[in-house]
């Protein structure tokens, strides 16, 4: 089991929104996600991140540094979507001159990719929200009732259980390769990355197949049961369900006014 696996069902299971009601956290972050994944300006996005950031660091008490570290890849990837549509997208006026092929940053570009980022950030701190707040396996129990298709939810339990064995591997490979030498120099690091990558594919496939085994031997019969406390709608009250409504609501007529503005 990796370190990132421990971490991450670690603060699951014990941050401090832990007894907080599962479907009103699942409604929370779905909702939110979906209007900063609607706005046309990024300002609502933006604000979402800010105020999910601080439910997950403040609320939550989510290791800052694990959480800069679990946001990283997503920025990054939002990062890169926003220098190429600022590059490439954008059609106007220039707002800088790159001189170097034509190339330049539009005023249009600019304002499509930063709204992109904005919308990338928003709508995964949601996700980050639900990942670090919600065990999987309460998580998968609320989408099985909510009757979403039985195999989305297997695949999506076998997907998350697969990410590790595979991220497990190349820890154990990287690591062997490593004692070795097998990145002292460039030339070195170029091969000893491909003979991972081979080597990988063989490994996982191989992997795959004892899991599958073991759940066959385990009476496996083609579906994946569910079982977890996740509370019901309910029981999340009618105080909560009605802050919830005036959130999601000032958030939509924030969209609204907010609709036409831009960085530039």
């Amino acid at each position: 089991m990796s370190m990132f696996e421990t971490t991450l069902d670690g603060y699951a299971h014990s941050n401090g929104l832990r007894d907080v009601n599962t479907y009103y956290k699942v409604f929370f972050a779905i909702c939110t996600m979906l209007v900063s994944l609607v706005s046309q300006s990024p300002v609502v996005p933006l604000l979402i991140f800010g105020i999910v950031t601080a439910l997950i660091i403040f609320k939550a008490k989510i290791s800052s540094k694990f959480y800069l570290k679990f946001m990283a890849v997503p920025f990054i990837f939002a990062l890169i979507n926003f220098i190429f549509m600022a590059i490439f997208f954008g059609v106007g006026k220039p707002l800088l001159e790159l001189g170097i092929f034509n190339l330049a940053v539009t005023v249009d570009g600019f304002n499509l990719g930063f709204l992109l980022l904005a919308r990338i950030m928003g709508g995964f701190s949601c996700l980050a929200f639900l990942a670090l707040t919600i065990p999987m396996t309460e998580l998968f129990s609320v989408f099985e009732d909510m009757k979403i298709p039985q195999i989305v939810i297997e695949l999506a339990m076998l997907m998350y259980r697969y990410i590790f064995l595979f991220l497990d591997e190349v820890l154990t490979m990287y690591h062997s390769q490593e004692t070795k030498l097998g990145y002292s120099s460039y030339r070195k690091s170029y091969k000893s990355l491909g003979m991972l990558a081979s080597n990988l594919f063989i490994k996982t496939w191989m992997k795959g197949e004892q899991v599958y085994v073991a759940m066959q031997s385990r009476c496996y019969d083609g579906s994946i049961k569910t079982m977890s406390e996740t509370g019901t709608i309910r029981n999340i009250g009618a105080r909560n369900l009605i802050l919830l409504a005036v959130f999601e609501v000032v958030l939509s007529v924030g969209t609204y006014l907010t609709g036409s503005l831009s960085i530039f």
